[in-house]
């Protein structure tokens, strides 16, 4: 054996790995990535993993006695964990519900000060009490809320009430009404409008490596060779994804709807929410677009591919029930993240399709694509002047 030759080909392998992006990105940068998205989605990067859930309170107690409420708000405000918002009336508080924009929202009625002056007048009486209900509304688009905040505001509740006594009676209690009014809705049913746009996350890898592919078997070249035009081609190349798009859509829906997954909403819900997933669609076809102009073989490009897959995995879909606060700050800065928002919106929370929320989840979506699309597009479009 020489060791001239045996560092010859060492020196050849290390030059066309440095020399090869795709390749360098797997090695490198993909479990740097990969370790990046999944830590900041469950909490190890960002400082505290404590999520803060906002909390709305509407106070229907006209008597105050002593400050009984304001002491009540501020203890559950103590927590860290709950943000307290007040509203002046129930619709308001259960419009912000329905988008989302609060987790809970609270009713503390008439009566709770006078009730806990009974209380405390005879605490061993319970016949002398003034028995009041708290309600507590939940936000039906989480699974986490409706696990987390009840407890929370329970024992805020059994603490302020009992003091420093040991009784386990009190005169309020607390009664969810979101749970009342409606069926408990189950895990699956939470993470349902997360699964549309999990599925259309992958139209990334697929456009990667059908572009590459159409690079390396020399059809780009005889593509050129014909009177077809670069607007020409990428039109047909968009409208192809996109009805590729829609019926990967529909089959996703009929899978969850056999399931179990039935929401209660009408058509327009139904339509829009397919416009999200068509719209989403094209920002992934840009992405695709974009790691084809980096990558030189479908093989690389499979692994570049993930660079913008992971990200919206982990924050953008249902696997996000349990962001971290480092999580959800960068998940404002992924397409999937409104895609579900708007989805879980209209199907969990009832959401009108004219709501704040979902107009807004539905321009950010479709300026995010059309900026996607046109830098792929641009990016791309060396290939078939060359």
């Amino acid at each position: 054996m020489k060791f001239q030759r045996v560092k010859a080909l060492t020196s050849k392998e290390i030059k066309k790995t440095i020399r090869e992006p795709a390749v360098l990105f797997m090695i490198f940068l993909f479990p740097i990535v990969f370790v990046l998205a999944f830590g900041m989605s469950f909490g190890g990067l960002g400082g505290s993993t404590q999520p803060v859930y906002a909390l709305g309170v509407v106070n229907m107690d006209q008597q105050n006695t002593a400050n009984y409420t304001l002491h009540f708000i501020d203890a559950l405000s103590a927590t860290k964990i709950l943000s307290v918002q007040i509203y002046v009336d129930n619709q308001t508080a259960q419009d912000d519900l329905s988008q989302g924009k609060v987790q809970a929202v609270m009713l503390i009625p008439d009566g709770f000060s006078q009730s806990l002056v009974s209380y405390n007048a005879v605490p061993d009486d319970p016949s002398q009490w003034v028995n009041v209900t708290v309600s507590l509304y939940l936000d039906k688009g989480s699974i986490v809320a409706t696990q987390a905040i009840p407890p929370i505001i329970q024992q805020v509740l059994d603490t302020f009430t009992n003091q420093d006594r040991q009784t386990v009676l009190t005169p309020v209690s607390l009664q969810i009404a979101s749970y009342v009014e409606t069926k408990q809705t189950s895990a699956f049913e939470f993470m349902a409008p997360g699964m549309f746009t999990f599925a259309s996350i992958f139209l990334i890898m697929m456009v990667a490596q059908s572009f590459t592919q159409d690079r390396e078997n020399g059809m780009m070249k005889r593509i050129r060779t014909t009177p077809t035009t670069p607007t020409e081609f990428m039109t047909s190349q968009i409208i192809s994804y996109m009805l590729i798009a829609l019926i990967q859509a529909v089959l996703v829906f009929a899978a969850i709807h056999l399931i179990g997954f039935k929401p209660n909403v009408d058509f327009s819900a139904y339509a829009l929410a397919f416009v999200f997933v068509l719209i989403f669609s094209l920002s992934n076809v840009g992405f695709g677009l974009i790691t084809a102009t980096v990558a030189k073989t479908s093989n690389a490009a499979t692994g570049l591919s993930f660079l913008f897959v992971l990200p919206q995995l982990f924050l953008g879909t249902f696997v996000g029930a349990s962001l971290s606060s480092a999580a959800q700050t960068a998940s404002k800065f992924v397409p999937s993240y409104y895609v579900t928002d708007a989805l879980t919106s209209l199907f969990l929370r009832g959401a009108h399709v004219t709501s704040q929320t979902v107009l807004f989840d539905f321009a950010t979506v479709t300026a995010s694509c059309i900026l996607i699309l046109a830098a792929g597009i641009i990016l791309y479009a060396k290939y078939y002047r060359i």
